[in-house]
């Protein structure tokens, strides 16, 4: 079969497609036939090198698919189940052989696609908004990259949850879409400082919370946007890191929270994985979440996929089909 595999870090172009063995089911994995993957920002850390894995290695940590085999000692899911996962590498490929119990069943109801496109974003968006800072009728937040993947779904979460959503978002097409998703009120950061039009929309009383995915070009602005005690949940670095910090910029501000949160451990166990599948399946299937997800390219094109989403041009998903 073919697969994206990456032999050096480096920029697109260091995706490669060649032909892999397909792969068999050890002791407690089971075989999954992919119909979609998922393009993440996670993707670009590993292959640029920010974030090491041994090399070589198969790209992409999300999809969606068929169980077609299972290993000794699994006897769920079965053969022909519908399921999607997270956190495992290997999904820019036809076939993946994946830990049987970090599979999660589709519902009837939720296609494969959906699936790909809202396990591993879908469930940092519940993390963050349910955990990582629950968000409670009447609190503030800031969504950065309101339109993105991540972004859209957050903005709709943080809404079920009774919160007001301030949006950043670079062009007024994003911001409309940020608009429909939830958000009250949108900034374009390339217009506008975002700290000041915060601190504007806010009375001067600054929010509850700031869920950033972008890093250096936005964590100082992150900071002053707070109330006093406010807490800055930094899940990605679209941007780049944002470098060494002195903790007393946090008292200075007023005795501010920060956390570098990650989805691998808001979701550890077994069960915490099925509750927040469960709960975000459940929201697609009725009709309260929705997903956007325009930006297919076939697996070969992965390169172009990578190219699509660093250069900021989608919004939503992005997803590969092999």
């Amino acid at each position: 079969m073919k697969a994206i595999r990456v032999h050096t870090p480096g920029g697109p172009e260091a995706l490669r497609l060649e032909d892999v063995l397909e792969p068999r089911p050890e002791a407690g994995q089971a075989v999954v036939k992919i119909e979609a993957a998922g393009v993440n920002f996670i993707d670009v850390y590993q292959r640029t090198g920010l974030y090491k894995v041994a090399l070589p290695f198969t790209l992409g940590q999300e999809a969606a698919g068929t169980v077609t085999a299972l290993g000794t000692g699994v006897s769920e899911p079965r053969v022909g189940t519908r399921v999607a996962y997270c956190g495992i590498l290997g999904a820019y490929a036809p076939y993946a052989a994946v830990p049987a119990d970090r599979l999660v069943t589709l519902p009837n109801g939720v296609t494969a696609r959906q699936g790909a496109a809202a396990l591993l974003q879908g469930m940092t968006a519940h993390y963050l908004a349910s955990s990582t800072y629950p968000l409670k009728n009447g609190d503030r937040c800031l969504v950065h990259a309101a339109a993105g993947g991540v972004g859209l779904i957050l903005c709709q979460i943080a809404r079920l949850r009774g919160a007001k959503v301030i949006g950043t978002v670079s062009t007024d097409e994003k911001a409309k879409l940020a608009r429909e998703a939830g958000a009250d009120e949108t900034i374009l950061y390339t217009r506008q400082d975002f700290a000041a039009e915060v601190k504007r929309i806010t009375g001067g009383k600054g929010l509850q919370v700031v869920y950033d995915s972008v890093g250096k070009d936005t964590w100082e602005g992150s900071l002053n946007c707070l109330a006093p005690r406010g807490l800055i949940a930094l899940y990605g670095q679209s941007s780049g890191p944002i470098g060494m910090i002195d903790p007393q910029i946090l008292n200075t501000k007023g005795s501010l929270f920060l956390t570098r949160p990650s989805l691998n451990v808001y979701i550890a166990t077994r069960e915490e994985l099925q509750q927040r599948a469960g709960e975000l399946f459940g929201w697609i299937r009725e009709g309260k979440l929705k997903l956007r997800m325009e930006f297919e390219f076939p697996l070969k094109d992965a390169a172009e996929a990578h190219r699509a989403l660093e250069g900021r041009k989608t919004t939503g998903k992005v997803l590969l089909i092999p």
